[in-house]
This record gives structure tokens, C-alpha cells and sequence, in this order.
């Protein structure tokens, strides 16, 4: 049987809170800053909604069929796919932050019911996104250093979070396209 790497544990669990607080930090403040306003010329990235909507379409199925290969104990497969969706989740953020950088930001358009539906939906999202960080990186470093038992446990917690995350995303994309200019 495999033994938990402790040293490896603790180097990364460093890395884990100080991701944990600048990602959103960095994500908040580079959200409030647009390129244009503050002068640059640079052209706004309009058509990114749909793609970071998409990779967050493809990270929630990378998830699910993550957890089918799991139950069906293709580690090396379950592996691979939970990299990818972290990776898929990287490059969703840089694409969003991108956009909000370069472009003026969707008001919904909806009134009524749907637009209660929808802020309480894009809320959920929203609080949720930045909460899923550090259960994300704790996940991945207790499967790295083969702290496995602690791994499944927490994963229990990380994984209907951060699906309904992926998911949600693409519900908010969804709800809001009408809107955008």
C-alpha cells in the first residue's frame, strides 16, 4: 500500500490557502477594471461568453463521467479527467476575466418571476464559485499525495459543489444571452 507524502502535503497545502485568497481577490479586482474606460484601445472580447459558457458545459461532463470512471475504479482515467476540469476550470476564469476586462457588463433583461429566479441562480453561483476553490485544491493535493481516505471524503463535499458550479454557469450564460449587445 501506498504511503501519504506529508512533506509533498504540506508544500502544497501552503500553495492551497494563498490560491484560495488571490484567485478571488485577483478575479474581484481585475472583474472592476475596464481596459476601455481607463483608455486603452482595445477591442472589446464579445464573443467569449459562449466559449467560457461551453467550457463550463464541458467541465460539468467531465465531472460527471470523472465520478463514473472512479466508481468503476479507472483511477489513471478519473485521474486525467479531474486535471482536465481543472484545467478547463483555468482557462474558463482567464476567458471570463478577459471579457469583463475588455466590455461593458449584461444587465438581465427579464422581469418577474425569472428575474428573481435568475439573480438567486446567478448568486448561488457566484458565492458558490469562490468557496469551491479551496475544496478544489484540497481534493486534487490529498489525491496527489495519495492521502486518499481524507481524498474521498472530501470530495463528497467538492464535487456536487463544484458540478453545480459548472452548471449553473451555463444556466446563467443561457438566461442572460438575449441581453447581450
Amino acid at each position: 500500500m501506498d504511503t501519504i507524502d506529508h512533506e509533498k502535503a504540506k508544500k502544497y497545502n501552503k500553495w492551497v490557502i494563498v490560491l484560495s485568497i488571490i484567485i478571488p481577490i485577483a478575479v474581484a479586482v481585475l472583474f472592476g477594471v475596464n481596459l476601455r474606460s481607463l483608455g486603452f484601445d482595445v477591442e472589446p472580447l464579445t464573443f467569449l461568453p459562449p466559449i467560457y459558457a461551453t467550457i463550463n458545459g464541458i467541465t460539468a461532463l467531465i465531472l460527471i463521467i470523472a465520478v463514473i470512471a472512479i466508481k468503476n475504479k479507472n483511477i489513471v482515467l478519473h485521474e486525467n479527467l479531474m486535471t482536465t476540469a481543472i484545467y478547463c476550470s483555468v482557462v474558463f476564469l482567464v476567458l471570463y476575466v478577459a471579457y469583463h476586462m475588455t466590455s461593458d457588463s449584461t444587465k438581465f433583461g427579464g422581469e418577474g418571476v425569472i428575474k428573481y429566479v435568475y439573480y438567486v441562480i446567478l448568486f448561488s453561483h457566484i458565492v458558490l464559485s469562490v468557496i469551491i476553490i479551496p475544496f478544489v485544491l484540497i481534493t486534487y493535493v490529498r489525491a496527489i499525495t495519495n492521502d486518499i481516505e481524507r481524498h474521498k471524503k472530501i470530495a463528497k463535499i467538492t464535487y456536487p459543489m463544484w458540478l453545480y458550479v459548472a452548471i449553473t454557469g451555463v444556466i446563467v450564460y443561457i438566461m442572460i444571452s438575449p441581453y447581450y449587445i
